[in-house]
């Protein structure tokens, strides 16, 4: 039907453009996907039924697969650092004693040479003291203990 634009609809052309708009909204546009199936043939009267083929047309959600193969590649890094921890400690566990020598003697060594030199360069620069003068030794100092409150403080008072 063409019309022009802007011209009012004859009786008869609403009742149509009516009609046709009902029917396309009654009308399924798209075929529904079916979400079951049911096998026609019949059922054997004796043994196994054969497989039926099965139409499958899933779809997984891109974010699902993202978030599956992050874990898969989470899992296997722990894996790994799992195995390499198992690996470092196996190792420590089979150390010997001759091992063990062997391995601190350089640091103990370094560590008796600074031990020396700090021992050394300590005595040469020590001075010593020496006072002149009257040694009073007080030996009639009394202390006073004094305890108060709920969270109790002790104080001496060295009185002398």
């Amino acid at each position: 039907m063409d019309r022009t634009p802007g011209t009012p609809m004859t009786a008869a052309e609403a009742k149509t453009a009516a009609d046709q708009i009902i029917r396309e909204a009654i009308t399924p546009t798209a075929a529904v996907a079916a979400t079951s199936f049911r096998d026609p043939a019949p059922t054997p009267a004796y043994g196994d039924t054969p497989p039926v083929a099965q139409p499958d047309s899933r779809t997984v959600p891109q974010w699902a697969t993202g978030v599956a193969v992050a874990s898969i590649g989470i899992g296997a890094g722990v894996t790994g650092i799992g195995c390499g921890a198992w690996l470092v400690l196996e190792g420590l566990s089979s150390i010997t004693l001759a091992g063990v020598l062997a391995i601190a003697a350089p640091f103990v060594g370094v560590a008796a040479i600074a031990t020396a030199i700090g021992a050394a360069v300590a005595k040469a620069a020590s001075t010593t003291h020496i006072y002149q003068g009257t040694v009073i030794k007080r030996t009639e100092v009394s202390t006073t203990t004094t305890t108060r409150g709920m969270f109790s403080r002790t104080r001496n008072d060295i009185n002398g």
